[in-house]
């Protein structure tokens, strides 16, 4: 297991949280939430305390944290998002951002390197640069290779088990936005957002069964608008083969306190909400998906 070093010493940098028994066919992934912040970006940032957390998907892990109870695996990023971004390829690099010159295998010129925000982030949100100077070139790259290759060699491994276990997996990465996320047509700022590529990543009646139960709940629910699914979503999403990936996006207000970073009396509500969800779209899986049909059992 890859560790990062902090000012509490040395820490996982993720752990994959596994049931005592595989239950549902389903992997969750929480790449954002992580908030052990290793030295080596404290000791390069231009940014507060406060100031570069920004880009934390608040507690997006701790509202999962119930999946291993139900029988699915739970893998958490420990490492923040202002120090790799695992939702990205894993060389999106901003040349502007290194000392040296990068490799001609880097992706240079995606939209995401352009905002900003590739492997290797060089802002948090609302446009704050993260680093007071080049980095060199070599940390970026060892955090690739140490910590962003590990991780997804976790994630596609845990995938795989279920999927021989069940005959597929969904993988449901869990993300937070913020609540003045960019507003749809008619000022709309959704509750939560599913996210499937457009329709690619999933098949169109498990988005179908998400959408549908978080909407049962009372939430306004949006699909693909504004956030489709990342590098996550889009990589191990192979629906033909039996791997179906979506995203959910969840509204930072309803569950904490934006300026704070504090979770406020909305989260235990959200919390058991979302057992519910994870709880019936399971069964509407097992339903649909895994449960011999009439004829084959006669």
């Amino acid at each position: 297991m890859p560790t990062v070093r902090t000012a509490s010493g040395d820490v996982p940098a993720y752990e994959l949280i596994e049931p005592a028994e595989a239950r549902i066919p389903f992997v969750f992934c929480s790449p954002h939430s992580g908030s052990d912040y290793p030295l080596e970006l404290i000791a390069a940032t231009r940014l507060t305390d406060q100031t570069v957390r920004r880009s934390e998907d608040l507690f997006v892990d701790r509202l999962f944290d119930f999946v291993p109870g139900m029988g699915a695996p739970l893998l958490a990023a420990r490492f923040p998002r202002a120090y790799l971004d695992v939702n990205r390829e894993p060389y999106e690099l901003d040349p502007g951002m290194f000392s040296e010159e990068l490799p001609d295998y880097a992706n240079v010129a995606s939209v995401r390197v352009a905002g900003g925000l590739g492997t290797i982030p060089r802002i948090v949100a609302e446009n704050e640069e993260i680093y007071r100077t080049a980095l060199p070139l070599s940390e970026g790259l060892q955090r690739i290779e140490t910590v962003y290759k590990p991780f997804h060699r976790t994630l596609e491994e845990a995938l795989g088990r279920v999927r021989d276990r069940f005959g597929i997996a969904v993988l449901v990465d869990c993300h937070s936005m913020p609540s003045s996320v960019r507003a749809l047509p008619g000022g709309r700022r959704p509750d939560m957002v599913i996210g499937d590529r457009f329709g690619t990543s999933a098949a169109g009646r498990l988005v179908t069964i998400a959408t549908s139960r978080l909407a049962a709940q009372g939430y306004d629910v949006a699909r693909n608008k504004p956030y489709a699914g990342g590098f996550i979503t889009e990589r191990y999403g192979r629906p033909p083969v039996g791997f179906h990936a979506i995203q959910i996006e969840i509204n930072r207000a309803l569950y904490a306190d934006e300026r704070t970073y504090l979770p406020h009396e909305g989260f235990a509500v959200l919390r058991d909400r979302l057992a519910a969800f994870v709880a019936g779209f399971a069964a509407d899986v097992d339903a649909e998906y895994l449960q011999p049909s009439a004829a084959a059992a006669e």
